[in-house]
């Protein structure tokens, strides 16, 4: 199991540091599981469509306990 490690935000312009830090994080795994499922015969686009799709829901399901 990977382990992530997120220090708290810094400064002014948190939004940016944490989507890089995301990116930074999370961006080897994504291209793995993209990279095997290609491998397997699946769309590469169909893919990451998977993904913005899935982390939309999250992000909506999010929204909806703060509500």
């Amino acid at each position: 199991m990977m382990k992530f490690n997120f220090d708290g935000p810094s400064g002014d312009d948190a939004t940016a540091d944490t989507s890089a830090e995301c990116q930074r994080q999370l961006l080897p795994l994504v291209r793995e599981i993209v990279q095997a499922a290609v491998a397997a015969g699946w769309s590469e686009e169909d893919v990451l469509l998977g993904f913005v799709e899935l982390t939309w829901d999250l992000y909506e399901n999010r929204r909806d306990d703060l509500q």
